[in-house]
């Protein structure tokens, strides 16, 4: 076990570290920096280079990395050239926001794609019809035209907030409680954005799966025991047909991160997507590696939840793991 922890941390630390060194070096090598945004407001090219050697952007691109990387290897990432901030607590700072809507997002995608998919690999009829149309229509809309049209109905019909984290003033003239039905009510929408396409994947490798494992020799034997067909299909079904959505479960939880970009961009929440958005913009380095390497967390700690899913869905792979270790 701890070998196998051992290995799986130091894969997650490599991750990070090529992650984030491969979006510092890229934003290097790409022209400009983030003093060309004075360019056209009046400021001298004396001023534009000093400002350039006072954040040390005068230096090779392969300098800049170096001392980039002395300074990682102490857990110090930089001051942010935009916010003038260090960017390690900046960046948790928008990661938390982040975090709170994956997993809220995700919730809401697990609770309903797996139990329409087993209803839809269970069954025909015009139930199942439906549930595939839905699902397909929603795997096939783009993030962001989704994101656009959920924010187009908020705006009509005022039932939601169109964008933010919290109303003006919402934490200082309120208490706590008041706050957090706030916050819940700026969630909606995007969660729904980021949760919909999630569930339409989900529900079609449930039903997927749900299908195969019918025709399982286990589950015949079930139903000749005079086992009741629902709870067939809930007791004995159900968990082996879990094992493609936890096998994918991983690229899921790392994937909410791209998928919350767009939407985080389209409803003005504050969280890493919409940060490493305005990072790349200004073309502020430090920030974007910082942003890059949170990202390779996310993706890092969703294998280990993937490889966890299935251990706990699969007694098998729990045998062969032990073997390993």
């Amino acid at each position: 076990m701890l070998r196998y922890l051992a290995r799986r941390l130091a894969f997650s630390l490599l991750l990070v570290a090529v992650v984030s060194s491969s979006a510092l070096l890229l934003t290097l090598a790409a022209p400009g920096d983030i003093t060309s945004e004075q360019v056209g407001t009046g400021a001298t090219a004396q001023s534009m280079a000093a400002e350039r050697a006072r954040l040390g952007l005068d230096r090779s691109p392969l300098e800049q990395y170096g001392a980039w990387l002395r300074r990682a290897a102490r857990l110090d990432f930089g001051t942010s050239l935009m916010y003038g901030r260090p960017v390690a607590g900046l960046v948790a700072e928008r990661a938390r926001n982040t975090l709170l809507l994956a997993v809220a997002a995700l919730a809401v995608a697990l609770l309903a794609g797996v139990p329409l998919g087993v209803v839809s690999g269970s069954r025909r009829g015009i139930a199942t019809g439906a549930i595939r149309a839905v699902s397909i229509a929603a795997v096939s809309m783009p993030t962001l035209v989704s994101s656009l049209v959920l924010v187009l109905v908020a705006a009509r019909t005022g039932w939601l907030p169109t964008g933010g984290m919290t109303s003006a003033g919402a934490a200082e003239a309120r208490g706590w409680l008041e706050a957090a039905a706030d916050l819940a009510r700026h969630m909606v929408l995007p969660t729904l954005a980021i949760a919909l396409p999630l569930a339409a994947t989900i529900e079609r490798l449930q039903s997927q799966a749900t299908a195969e494992t019918m025709g399982e020799r286990f589950v015949t034997a079930a139903a000749a025991r005079g086992v009741p067909p629902r709870r067939v299909l809930w007791r004995h079904v159900l968990k082996p047909s879990l094992r493609p959505v936890a096998a994918v479960f991983g690229l899921i939880f790392g994937n909410l991160l791209s998928g919350s970009f767009v939407v985080e961009i389209v409803t003005s929440w504050p969280g890493l997507g919409r940060l490493m958005f305005d990072a790349l913009r200004s073309r502020d380095l430090y920030l974007v590696a910082g942003c890059a390497a949170a990202g390779g967390v996310f993706l890092a700690l969703g294998a280990l939840i993937s490889d966890a899913a299935l251990a706990l869905v699969d007694p098998r792979l729990r045998g062969r793991q032990e073997v390993r270790w």
